[in-house]
């Protein structure tokens, strides 16, 4: 098997109406195949950090043209696109915690992950992107035929507004709108009256 080099790279990616900074790792494989990705390198492998022109990453003006390939939770994607593959973070909510391999998971952290499974896996999604948060994710507004699904998640009550900081360039009443309906509603996670707890506090709670 020969060796698989990679490289380590900023790039700025136009994903919709403005642009985000993040790394993207490149490698070559033992077939001779090259790859790109800003989620992981291949197991066992240290990237090293080189120079490389922007242009060298393939762009499409298509911003449509991103095929969901997986869904972690209720609020992160993973998506293929422009020869990439990256992990969305949706922005402006926060879906109740699976738990990962440690911990349960909080009530409904399945039933949100099951439903965005059913609106987006494996379909072509328009991602409107707000820079990147935490583990090098970048932040997203996800749209499905012209249907904002971060907003459909909230309106039915699989996840709240998000409650850190928020972009300044993101709208938040649309979002505050949905979350209060489905309160009233008393739809899904909402349903648990006084039980309920915020994925913020669970996390707080059980650490991974």
């Amino acid at each position: 098997m020969h060796p698989v080099i990679q490289i380590l790279v900023p790039v700025l990616l136009v994903l919709g109406v403005s642009q985000a900074r993040c790394d993207v790792y490149r490698w070559t494989d033992e077939n001779g195949v090259r790859h790109f990705s800003n989620v992981s390198t291949p197991q066992g492998k240290k990237a090293t950090q080189l120079p490389e022109s922007v242009s060298s990453i393939p762009k499409k003006s298509d911003t449509s043209n991103f095929l969901v390939t997986k869904v972690f939770d209720g609020d992160t994607v993973q998506v293929q696109g422009q020869d990439l593959e990256f992990r969305i973070r949706m922005v402006a909510i926060d879906a109740p915690e699976t738990g990962g391999s440690k911990n349960k998971g909080q009530p409904y952290s399945q039933e949100a992950k099951k439903v965005l499974r059913q609106l987006i896996q494996g379909k072509k999604v328009r991602l409107k992107q707000y820079g990147t948060g935490g583990y090098n994710r970048i932040l997203a507004e996800i749209f499905s035929q012209g249907i904002n699904i971060n907003l459909t998640m909230v309106r039915q009550g699989l996840a709240e507004v998000y409650r850190g900081r928020l972009p300044e360039s993101l709208d938040p009443g649309p979002y505050k709108k949905a979350e209060a309906e489905a309160r009233r509603r008393n739809a899904g996670m909402w349903s648990q009256g006084k039980a309920y707890k915020s994925p913020k506090t669970w996390r707080k709670e059980n650490p991974r």
